[in-house]
């Protein structure tokens, strides 16, 4: 049988938050705590920025739903064979996106792996080879989260979404109240610009939904459990939500701080923290650092976790019986490498590396998955009721059917 013929078509509430939870965990990486990204994305958009970025977020969740549903109702088993039935029958398409995704996935995981390195090496030195020992411990962390499978990773991103949702919030939210001219700084973008930067914010919604799409190879994994449509949509329902409003209060948050930390040298590298320490309250550095962990490491285990799924059953590894083992090495191999691209520095990474990449996922996933991939997603739910998940259907029942015949 299937691992997936025996779920119903009403999948439980717990699920699917979890699953919305690895995506918002996923979204919520480096860039993201630092504030970097919504710095270089949504700020520079003035007044439009909080209304970008929640513009962003629903291209986002709406991309990964359809992603999801085509995969589970075909009961696929790799994202090469997704963007195989997306692009159907033009053949050969889907390398284009194993480039973008190899090429995210070396930036993602050394800008979070090398970030979250000197983040606990700058609170707590122990000699001049401790970065580099912190390296090792970080990657270990991430590589032991991505070893024993979905359940895990999960498990891991939930905790570590609700962890990052709460410090995030309690940051912004302070932030908001203590920015001396927020209200001024919006007030002097709308009578400035107006809609001007409405085009540019447009597509940096697009563009940001882009890049982030590096996830799809784990969230299909991740959400084999949502097996209809319906469940698909909830759970994409509620990771939107999370996302949305934790991005909206970072954009806000920032924007009322902009003149602050652009004034200090490197200020707006890590926006987010110079932000903090300009505010002078004790215990916000110290919730800060505990998010920025979190949304560091939560980014290196989804990430790593999609390429270690698409890797560890090459036939190069067949002579490995164990799994985990197999997963560790391709794990470990990725985070080696994508520390040499971590050298080009995390604002570097977030303006050019994420943002052409955006643009290339732009063309090859979001649009396709918004317009070809819906349209085959409804025309599969009108052939086979039952994966639509209203009450009383059952996708056990397709599969066994399917099985059957």
């Amino acid at each position: 049988m299937d691992k997936r013929s025996g779920v119903s078509g009403t999948v439980p509430f717990s699920v699917c938050f979890s699953v919305g939870a690895v995506l918002f965990s996923s979204h919520a990486g480096g860039g993201f705590a630092s504030g970097n990204q919504a710095f270089q994305n949504f700020v520079t958009s003035g007044w439009l920025g909080p209304f970008s970025a929640v513009f962003c977020m629903l291209i986002f969740t709406l991309t990964i739903k359809e992603a999801m549903f085509m995969y589970n109702s075909r009961r696929l088993t790799s994202y090469k064979q997704l963007f195989e039935t997306l692009y159907h029958p033009f053949g050969r398409i889907e390398i284009f996106f194993e480039v973008f995704f190899y090429i995210m996935v070396l930036m993602a995981v050394g800008a979070a792996v090398a970030t979250a390195a000197a983040t606990l090496n700058a609170y707590f030195p122990f000699g001049g080879a401790s970065y580099y020992w912190y390296v090792v411990a970080v990657g270990t962390a991430v590589m032991f989260c991505t070893i024993f499978g979905a359940g895990l990773v999960r498990k891991a991103s939930t905790i570590m979404g609700l962890g990052i949702l709460i410090s995030a919030v309690a940051i912004f939210v302070a932030g908001i109240f203590k920015a001396p001219h927020l209200a001024r700084e919006f007030a002097v973008s709308y009578a400035s610009d107006g809609f001007s930067k409405l085009p540019r914010a447009v597509w940096i919604a697009f563009n940001y939904a882009g890049f982030q799409c590096v996830v799809i190879p784990t969230m299909i994994v991740c959400g084999t459990p949502l097996t209809s449509r319906r469940a698909c949509a909830r759970s994409m329902r509620i990771s939107f939500a999370l996302n949305a409003v934790a991005l909206a209060l970072s954009v806000i948050m920032l924007t009322g701080w902009a003149p602050v930390f652009t004034a200090l040298p490197k200020g707006a590298t890590i926006p987010t923290l110079t932000s903090c320490r300009a505010m002078d309250i004790p215990w916000l550095s110290g919730t800060y650092t505990v998010c920025l962990l979190l949304c560091l490491i939560s980014t290196g285990v989804t990430t790593v976790f999609g390429f270690t799924a698409r890797f560890e059953k090459m036939k190069i590894f067949s002579g490995i019986e164990s799994a985990p083992v197999r997963c560790a090495f391709v794990s470990g191999a990725i985070i080696a490498a994508a520390m040499t691209v971590s050298m080009a520095g995390l604002t570097n990474i977030i303006k050019y590396g994420y943002g052409y990449c955006g643009y290339l996922a732009i063309a090859i996933v979001v649009v396709p998955f918004l317009t070809v991939g819906a349209y085959k997603n409804r025309r599969f739910v009108r052939e086979h009721p039952e994966y639509d998940g209203r009450e009383g259907s059952s996708v056990e029942t397709a599969v066994t059917a399917a099985a059957g015949d």
